[in-house]
């Protein structure tokens, strides 16, 4: 059985991740220089919301520093602080941090203290205020009255439980509902709340102490706990609850400030909150006024007067919070309704869907071996089974399928920590973030872009006197885009900086020995020079950069995901990475071919048009190359039933079929093959668990007769295969 507090936990993270969100967005257009009034509240909101979550369960370091955080951003809504650029880098760092703190919070282990330590320090200059006392933030002390007993009496017989009036048990004890309807949410005005918690509060972990410390950051108020009459003995439950905290505000404050402390708990307890009669409310009677009433306003007395407590709770800062409740959503943004499922549901449900489009093809192609009429009723709904298959199957994808937000949040962390610790300034845009991709590529995507990233400060943008030298701002510019195109997802990391010093770069792999020295290159192929193992353009080894594993990382990890990564850079002007990805790792669309009688899959993504070769259409440059002329260019050839040990090369003379294939932005191979069997979604089996890496193979299929056939990587292929340039040498010889 589950543990319910571990559950309600869980789900505080949750939530503390779309505040975390919602609170970067804010901060980013603040930024942006594209606020309105509100977004400062929605800033707050997130701070203010993690904080009440953090409170219930006993998080006090995550208390500390977020209460810290609110209170320099109150005092920003209130117009006593301005938010210029340097307060808002401060408002980035102590996001990151509060992450940290979450992130610690719920896997374990410690946060960088010193970090921590400096913001709060930081946060402190700016608001005037110490760092409360994790046990004691709001200042509250509950002093019961002792209980004196005179030992004589100990000798007195115990009086008959019978004598006792009848004692009602606390489910039968009037309890307060939650009233807001009579009441403006935001508007402020003296209140009064009543407050009763349930046996599943104390059960969960939650301590009503903590929710009375929120209660009083937010403005001083008397606090009076009144007890219900405890029975006999014989007749004492365990699993009742006694106690009714009432809380007289001494100041006006908006109803939903309240109501937002106690939101992680509503299901969890009763409250009500009313407009207190006059200006100065006064405490709760001990019975209610109106013997109709919903709530009474302390327990009945029996057999003597209720014993009550006032707590006052004054709160030295002067502004008072008036933060609504809720995520940080703009005003008047409907809430999208959600379902929570566990991601191994999530898998099985794909791989079902999987084996369905199998099955879907095995049936297909057993009816196709029938040579039933195509106007039959058999084929009709086979059709209409084909339509739904693949609907079905875009559906499941799309529930994997997540923006990559998140993912684009975490990188302007790591752009502003990469800007800080070499001194560039640096600004990070983003664009696209809606963009959804499937949720395994975007776990696998993080630490390539952070690579990225990182090179683009480091290597792409230049230091800001040599870009005032250039006549351009000193703040360097890097815009990560993605968008979808042609089926596939593209992600583009740009910088504004110098470009690519490709003279530079030739120098340096000749020095280690990555090239010859009479290589002629173009310029595409000096660029992807870039992701060799071993290179670095980096004249000294630093935090960021330097030890040459950081391009061929993200070049081996994009390829692991079906993907591509190519360059454009302009001397100057700035470089371009750009990544395209297949939208899901489960099925693709790709081209069944046959080679010496083995059947292959291309995905279809990298075939840019097919080619029938008629003998004579073939030019050999040099034993066992050639090359194809298309149009206006000569495109290399590889035999891929020779590439991959079918057989032996075939002679130039024989006719065939070839595949353009676009292992690289501007880069053609034409793909030999003996024909072109069908196109059709295959479903991917991996096999790198079971084999390896292996060369030109990316994973394996079923297809609808029950063969397996293999699904080629071309990039790999074409990078370990022996091709002939595109060189001037080239096209004399094929001329």
């Amino acid at each position: 059985m589950s543990d319910p507090m571990q559950e309600i936990m869980a789900s505080f993270f949750i939530e503390c991740e779309e505040l975390l969100e919602a609170l970067v967005d804010a901060l980013q257009v603040m930024s942006d220089g594209e606020a309105d009034g509100e977004t400062i509240n929605v800033a707050f909101r997130a701070v203010h919301s993690i904080k009440g979550g953090a409170g219930a369960f006993g998080l006090e370091d995550l208390v500390g520093f977020a209460h810290q955080l609110e209170t320099v951003m109150d005092l920003c809504r209130s117009g006593a602080l301005e938010t210029d650029a340097r307060l808002l880098g401060l408002f980035f760092r102590s996001a990151d941090m509060l992450s940290d703190l979450v992130r610690t919070a719920r896997d374990g282990g410690a946060a960088d203290t010193a970090t921590r330590d400096a913001l709060v320090g930081e946060l402190e200059a700016h608001s005037g205020t110490d760092t409360p006392d994790a046990d004691d933030t709001a200042g509250i002390e509950i002093d019961f009255a002792p209980m004196t007993i005179d030992l004589d009496d100990l000798d007195t017989p115990l009086a008959d439980p019978d004598d006792f009036p009848p004692v009602p048990e606390p489910g039968d004890l009037p309890l307060p509902t939650v009233e807001l309807t009579a009441l403006d949410g935001e508007a402020k005005q003296p209140l009064i709340v009543i407050f009763r918690a349930s046996p599943e509060l104390y059960e969960s972990g939650n301590d009503p102490r903590s929710l009375l410390k929120s209660l009083a950051t937010l403005a001083p108020c008397t606090v009076t706990i009144a007890c219900d009459p405890v029975p006999a003995l014989p007749e004492t439950s365990t699993l009742g609850s006694r106690l009714c905290w009432t809380i007289a505000f001494q100041v006006p404050i908006a109803p939903n400030a309240v109501k937002e402390v106690f939101e992680f708990v509503e299901d969890l307890c009763t409250l009500r909150i009313d407009a207190a009669p006059g200006d100065a409310p006064d405490p709760i009677p001990t019975e209610p006024a109106d013997s109709d009433a919903e709530i009474p306003a302390g327990p009945p007395a029996i057999a003597g007067e209720t014993d009550a407590v006032e707590i006052a709770a004054p709160v030295p800062a002067p502004q008072q919070r008036d933060a609504a409740t809720g995520t940080a959503a703009k005003a008047g943004a409907k809430p999208t309704a959600t379902v929570r499922v566990d991601i191994e549901r999530i898998d099985r449900l794909v791989n079902l869907v999987g084996e369905l489009v199998i099955n879907q093809a095995m049936l297909s192609q057993s009816i196709t071996a029938l040579n039933i009429p195509a106007n039959s009723s058999v084929l009709v709904g086979l059709e209409e089974f084909l339509q739904l298959t693949r609907d079905i199957q875009e559906s499941v994808m799309m529930i994997r399928a997540q923006p990559v937000k998140s993912l684009f949040q975490r990188m302007s962390r790591i752009a502003r920590e990469s800007s800080a610790a070499i001194g560039k300034p640096v600004r990070l845009i983003t664009e696209g973030e809606a963009t959804e991709i499937d949720k395994t590529a975007i776990e696998r995507l993080a630490d390539p872009l952070t690579h990225m990233i990182r090179n683009a400060v480091d290597h792409g943008l230049e230091k800001p006197e040599v870009r005032r030298a250039a006549g351009k701002p000193e703040q360097g510019e890097i815009r990560l885009s993605a968008h979808h195109r042609s089926g596939r997802v593209l992600i583009e990391v740009a910088d504004n900086g110098a470009g690519i010093n490709r003279e530079k770069v030739r120098s340096i792999a000749i020095a280690k020995g990555l090239i010859p020295e009479d290589a002629a290159l173009s310029d595409a192929e000096i660029d992807q020079l870039l992701f060799l193992p071993g290179f670095s353009t980096a004249d000294k080894v630093s935090n960021l950069s330097g030890r040459g594993v950081g391009m061929d990382v993200v070049k081996t990890q994009i390829g692991a995901l079906g993907g591509r990564v190519s360059i454009d850079s302009t001397p100057g002007a700035g470089t371009t990475f750009s990544i395209s990805l297949p939208l899901t790792l489960a099925v693709l669309d790709g081209m069944v071919v046959s080679v010496s009688g083995e059947t292959l899959v291309v995905p279809l993504g990298a075939i840019v048009e097919t080619l029938s070769l008629t003998p004579g259409m073939l030019s050999p440059v040099s034993p066992g190359q050639s090359v194809v002329r298309v149009r206006d260019r000569f495109v290399p050839v590889l035999d891929l039933g020779a590439e991959l040990g079918y057989c032996p090369p075939r002679p130039p003379d024989e006719s065939g079929i070839a595949l353009l294939i676009s292992p690289e932005e501007g880069r053609l191979i034409a793909l030999l093959v003996d024909t072109i069997d069908d196109q059709r979604q295959v479903v991917i089996k991996g096999l790198q668990e079971s084999y390896g890496h292996v060369p030109g193979i990316a994973a394996a299929t079923i297809l609808g007769d029950g063969q397996i056939a293999l699904i080629l990587d071309p990039s790999d292929l074409v990078q370990n295969a022996s091709l002939p340039d595109e060189s001037a040498e080239i096209k004399r010889k094929a001329s």
